[in-house]
Parts: structure tokens; sequence; C-alpha cells
């Protein structure tokens, strides 16, 4: 298949995802809506650019941020040395859907998913879905795994073990000695096949929006206290020194140009230390 027709395939779908994924946020809430926001990648030439879209102060949702991003050029000669395919040349494509919501009930879990295909001298995918419960949730754990565990095996049965075993290890705070979440799945550099990949990281990305919507419409029930949403707050400090100490996504948005508030879109409204 031509190397652009890949790509505009890929892109396609992230875009298409975005919507899907919105429409059913808002119409979950019943209250707030999504601002758009456009950005581009350099405002003198073309590289790209994006699009992020942020839902604040909702019923159920305290801020959620989709963000899709095509993003083109050349990485700079210190980075290229940690990206593959780029020995010769440093000129790069990527593009990409990132999602992650933060709950005014903190029985939800906070959730993140993304998934995008980055083309140097070759292709691949990368992504994974993750949850974070602020209390042990053994039910949710379980029901969670296994919804996951359905559609790796729709593809192909080694799928699972090895990106949860992914996932548990990049979803880690060395300097905590403890887990984000509960895990979930994560895959990076992936490119056996592209159609096969493709079909799958289409399937990863529906899969997401079944499984938060399950959850949200479960868990979203139960009445929480002060005390409970101050436990959240603690929770959440932990998911910020990952995302800036250690997510992919975020030190490579940073270091190849793109958009600082489309980046951070991660970042909780509000989160505390003890």
């Amino acid at each position: 298949m031509d190397i652009e027709l890949k790509k505009k395939l890929a892109k396609n779908w992230f875009k298409i995802l975005q919507d899907m994924i919105c429409n059913e946020i808002e119409k979950l809430d019943g209250k707030a809506k999504f601002k758009s926001n456009n950005w581009r990648r350099n405002k003198k030439k073309d590289e790209g650019g994006g699009e992020y879209r942020i839902l604040e102060n909702g019923k159920i949702f305290e801020k959620v941020g989709v963000n899709f991003s095509e993003v083109y050029g050349k990485f700079s000669e210190k980075f290229k040395k940690k990206i593959p395919g780029t020995k010769k040349d440093s000129k790069f494509w990527a593009s990409g859907i990132s999602i992650v919501m933060h709950m005014q009930n903190p029985h939800v879990p906070a959730m993140h998913f993304n998934t995008r295909y980055i083309h140097t001298s070759y292709g691949w995918f990368g992504g994974g879905i993750d949850v974070t419960p602020c209390f042990d949730d053994k039910k949710l754990k379980i029901w969670f795994h296994k919804e996951l565990k359905a559609t790796c095996d729709r593809h192909n049965k080694k799928f699972y073990k090895k990106y949860k075993k992914q996932c548990d290890e990049y979803f880690y705070l060395p300097h905590r000695n403890e887990m984000r979440g509960i895990g979930g799945i994560f895959f990076d550099y992936k490119k056996e096949n592209w159609e096969k990949d493709f079909n799958f990281i289409r399937d990863v990305g529906l899969t997401f929006k079944k499984i938060s919507r399950d959850i949200i419409l479960d868990k979203n029930k139960k009445k929480w206290t002060k005390k409970q949403k101050e436990i959240q707050y603690i929770k959440r400090g932990r998911y910020i020194e990952f995302n800036l100490l250690y997510d992919r996504g975020t030190k490579f948005g940073l270091q190849t140009g793109g958009n600082t508030n489309a980046i951070l879109m991660s970042l909780p409204p509000i989160a505390k230390w003890k």
C-alpha cells in the first residue's frame, strides 16, 4: 500500500474517532460542551497542526481533553537519536488521538487512551488504554482487563499478555515505587502488517469508547464525600508526576514543536500533594 494512503487512512480514522468520542461524552454529561482550539506547528511554513477540544465543569466530567494532531517536518539532531528510522534522514510524519478524562465523582476513575501512527524511514503504530481509580476495586479491575483481553484476542491471542506487561512496566512511578493505576494495555513500534495493525488500532479505539461509557454509567451512581474528593486530588498529583516526568507523548510533543496547551490538556484542573 502507498505510504501516503496509509497516512491518510490513519489520520482520517483518528479524526473520525475524535468526533465519535466527543459526541458520546457530551451526550453522557448532558450539560457541558466541548470548546475547540485549532493550532499550527509552525506559523511561517506548513508543518501540520491539530485540534484539541476541552470540556470542563460538567455534571459528570470535571475536565476532558480530546486531542487530534497531524504534524510533520524534521527532528532536531539531538531528538532524532531517540526515534527509530532517523539515522539517514530526520524527516518525520505523525498523527494521533489522545484522550484524558477527569471526573467529578471520585468513584469514577480517571481514564486515558491514545493511538498514533508515526512515519520516519518506516512507519509504526502505538497506543494504549489505562484507567486510574482512586480506590481499590477488584471487580472493576477484573472486568476491565477481561474487556481488553477480548479485544486483543480478536486479533492475536498473544497480544493481551504482551501489551498488559508493557503497560504495567510503562505506567510505573519509580520514585514512588507504585503503579499509576490498575494497568491496561500499552504498545509501541507496532509494524508487523499494516492492514492488520490498522484494524487493531481501530478496534482499540472503539473498545475505549465502550469501556469508558460502561464504567461511567456504573460508577457515577455512587455518592461521594468531601474526604473521598480529597483522596482523588492526591491521586491526581501522582497522575501529574507521571505525565510530566515519564510520559513519552508529552516529551515527544514538547520536543517536536507541538502545541503546549494541547500537550498538557491531560493535566487535571485541581490536584494536591501530601
